[in-house]
């Protein structure tokens, strides 16, 4: 019950941080239209693709809790990672989109408000900061709710650079302040849209999980009583905080019941130092084989 009770809290968090995020949006366009600055546009830009994170966020991780069935035999956690690698895209996109428009209005500056610049950045960095501190905690263990809250981190960075960006007009004059600094959104969200599009791009292509060294998870289990070798290692993620291996283990020739206290070693092992919870693994047993230089292992599958 706890767990279903976490899974509701997370998904309300959600779907109240895409409220107040939509909210914003229309805030933000308005202010930006009437203050002639392509960078709370852009930064507006930037907070409806927020939006539409949160939205497949939330969605993607209403199916994640799904159970297996007997179309999705290990589930629907996969489309957390898949929502996350579309968000990081339509981020990429955007990003493009800002840089030719920063291009045109640095051809052709146009005079801006700094005092609205300044007033509706302050707001948005209240909102965003207060929708990250709401999703901090999932985001440490979820790639698809740490994708929603670096776009939050992101528009954080951003008001603040319109808001250094709106004084430093005001004492200046000077507007391709504003064009520069929509550069600077631009780059930001390039950098928040690239370590996301990195990691799930290796979970869907099933890469060693981020922080794992496969000889490190080698050694750790050739080190157990009973192991004599371990070959044709697979390790992958399911989702972000879900990790399965698959193996072959050489053992002696010992009864079904010495080799379960291997395997529940093995198992062990795997989940408390590697955080691996789902695991294949086929024993092998090592026979006798006499040769002129004595007694040499040859594997058995069983």
């Amino acid at each position: 019950m706890g767990h279903r009770h976490h899974h509701g809290a997370t998904g309300n968090r959600l779907l109240g941080s895409l409220a107040a995020t939509v909210l914003f949006i229309a805030v933000e366009v308005a202010a930006g239209l009437k203050a002639h600055s392509l960078a709370l546009l852009s930064d507006a830009g930037h907070n409806f693709t927020d939006a539409l994170a949160l939205l497949l966020a939330w969605f993607a991780y209403y199916v994640g809790s799904m159970p297996p069935d007997q179309s999705k035999t290990y589930g629907y956690q996969r489309a957390g990672v898949l929502a996350a690698f579309v968000n990081a895209l339509a981020l990429v996109g955007l990003a493009g989109f800002i840089f030719f428009e920063s291009w045109r209005r640095l051809q052709a500056p146009r005079e801006v408000s700094q005092q609205i610049m300044v007033v509706v950045a302050g707001a948005g960095l209240v909102v965003n900061t207060g929708i990250m501190l709401a999703l901090r905690s999932a985001s440490r263990h979820d790639l698809n709710i740490r994708s929603a809250f670096v776009h939050m981190l992101g528009d954080a960075l951003g008001s603040i650079g319109i808001i250094i960006g709106g004084v430093l007009i005001g004492f200046t004059g000077y507007y391709r302040i504003d064009p520069l600094l929509s550069i600077l959104i631009g780059l930001l969200i390039l950098w928040t849209a690239w370590d996301i599009i990195k990691e799930s791009l290796n979970i869907l292509l099933e890469g060693l999980p981020r922080g794992l060294k496969l000889d490190a998870v080698i050694a750790a289990m050739k080190q157990l009583a009973g192991v004599i070798d371990v070959h044709d290692v697979h390790i992958w993620s399911l989702a972000s905080h879900t990790h399965a291996l698959s193996c072959h283990i050489m053992i002696d020739d010992v009864p079904p019941s010495s080799s379960e206290r291997i395997l529940r070693g093995v198992n062990e092992l795997l989940e408390s130092r590697f955080q691996i919870t789902h695991t294949t693994i086929q024993f092998e047993h090592a026979l006798c084989e006499i040769s002129a230089c004595g007694c040499t292992p040859v594997r058995s599958e069983r």
